[in-house]
């Protein structure tokens, strides 16, 4: 670590997480939504792609999109655990984190990242090194867990441990929000960035049930200033009350929340549009709009 860096994430603790997702290889359904959305944007893009680059390759719904389209000659699985990419279709595969990524300069015209970013420590350098790892008017597709990700966990273990143990500890990651993110991307370089936001649901037997497909998925707490001691078994069946209180259903059961976050940018290029340098605009916005126009400072009269 050095002076001035801030860590969020304990990327030993992800590792290990996900290593054991990759053995289980038994929750990737969010991933693999993430994954099918991401390929639809594509569809609306009028150009195509040769070389493909997959940050986040999981079990590889990505990739095989990717492989399926029209045009793309490479793919390259890129990973931070060996787990993922022991499987049959990995064979271009690197285990490399996104902070450090080992890919040339204009190495490929195409990233697709399906939510794995929210777990990167320096999210402005990773951007920065995708950027470069792009040819100019090379695009950056990526999905990242938002803010409103569990939001009601997130509280309920709050109320818990208030209760239980007279304070609080974090339980549940920090996520970037949506409107932060386009500038975090035209920080990077990017040009043209788009980010919008979407939300999954998905329903549970119970808040344990919740909390073991989290594990299951290599999702759970990470958080270098988390609690390293098991949860109180009092405090724990406290937040799967107080959850089922905040997301049950009339049939018992509870539904957990993920927020989304789509970015989409491109490698600058001269060929990309650009805005107008500001008093070059040949009509007036009033003339448009079918009002008069007032001096700044200026009240309308009523």
């Amino acid at each position: 670590m050095t002076e001035g860096e801030i860590l969020v994430f304990d990327r030993r603790a992800v590792r290990l997480h996900r290593e054991r997702a990759a053995r289980l290889g038994s929750a990737e359904f969010l991933f693999e939504e993430a994954a099918q959305r991401l390929a639809e944007r594509l569809d609306d893009v009028k150009r195509g792609f040769s070389r493909a680059l997959v940050l986040g390759a999981r079990r590889g719904a990505m990739a095989d999109a990717l492989r399926a389209r029209a045009g793309i000659d490479l793919v390259v699985e890129a990973e931070d655990v060996r787990g993922f990419l022991r499987r049959p279709g990995a064979s271009l595969s690197v285990v490399a984190e996104a902070e450090a990524l080992p890919f040339a300069a204009g190495a490929f015209d195409l990233v697709a990242s399906p939510l794995a970013l929210h777990w990167t420590n320096d999210l402005p350098g990773a951007l920065l090194q995708l950027r470069r790892c792009l040819k100019p008017d090379g695009m950056l597709l990526v999905s990242m867990l938002g803010g409103e990700t569990l939001d009601e966990l997130r509280r309920a273990f709050l109320e818990a441990e208030l209760s239980e143990e007279g304070g609080v500890s974090p339980r549940v990651s920090p996520m970037a929000d949506g409107r932060d993110l386009a500038g975090l991307l035209q920080r990077a370089g990017f040009a043209l960035p788009v980010v919008d936001t979407d939300h999954v649901s998905a329903s549970y037997a119970n808040a344990l049930a919740l909390m073991a497909e989290l594990r299951a998925m290599g999702e759970t707490n990470a958080v270098r200033e988390r609690r390293r001691r098991f949860t109180r078994r009092a405090t724990l069946m406290r937040a799967a009350d107080a959850y089922g209180r905040m997301a049950g259903g009339p049939d018992g059961r509870v539904t957990a929340k993920f927020e989304i976050v789509t970015m989409t940018a491109w490698a600058p290029h001269a060929s990309q549009p650009k805005p107008l340098p500001p008093g070059s605009a040949a009509a007036r916005l009033a003339d448009a709009l079918g009002t008069v126009e007032l001096p700044a400072g200026d009240k309308a009269t009523p």
